[in-house]
């Protein structure tokens, strides 16, 4: 498998060693000692599964406390997958990174805690897989609006299609500091 790193600390895109023949492929989607070797040594807990048309956002997401990593991934379709670095006291806080996961490029995202989460739709339908580092937990729930002006994501989407609760989420400096997690070096 190929790791590189992106601008965000312990934020990491995985490609998958992928073996192709005249059948299809099989590829190793997990592997926890070889993924901790990485720095991908989180817990991982929970799989999730989303299904969604051309033009949906998801997001942006976190939870605090019970912060959890991520690692991310599309079987079908593509997606354009983005996180904002989330962590009072960062150097990068309230910047952003996207890479453009997809079935064919198999590219999987390592998203450490700490990090809002979003994703935008970029093909007919997508299904999105994630694992998760902590359980979901409704209290711990949190969100920043996908539109943030001072963020300002490069969504390739004008008008996309929400959730009544991803469209009423707060902007970042709207959070107050202690429902957001700190940077620890």
């Amino acid at each position: 498998m190929k790791v590189s790193k992106t601008s965000f600390e312990g934020a990491l895109i995985v490609e998958p060693d992928v073996f192709k023949d005249k059948r299809g492929f099989i590829m190793e989607t997990f592997h926890r000692h070889r993924y901790s070797q990485e720095g991908m040594s989180a817990d991982l807990v929970q799989d999730n599964l989303s299904f969604s048309e051309k033009g949906i956002i998801r997001g942006l997401h976190y939870q605090f406390p019970n912060a959890q990593a991520k690692l991310v991934q599309v079987i079908k379709g593509e997606v354009l997958d983005v996180i904002v670095d989330i962590r009072m006291g960062s150097p990068t806080f309230g910047q952003w990174e996207s890479v453009i996961l997809s079935g064919e490029n198999k590219r999987q995202f390592y998203i450490p805690p700490g990090f809002a989460h979003g994703f935008c739709v970029l093909s007919a339908a997508a299904f999105f897989a994630y694992k998760c580092s902590d359980f979901y937990v409704p209290d711990s729930e949190g969100g920043i609006l996908w539109s943030d002006p001072d963020i300002a994501i490069d969504w390739p989407v004008d008008n996309p299609i929400l959730s009544t609760k991803d469209g009423q989420y707060p902007c970042l400096r709207d959070i107050l500091p202690d429902r957001l997690p700190l940077y620890e070096k």
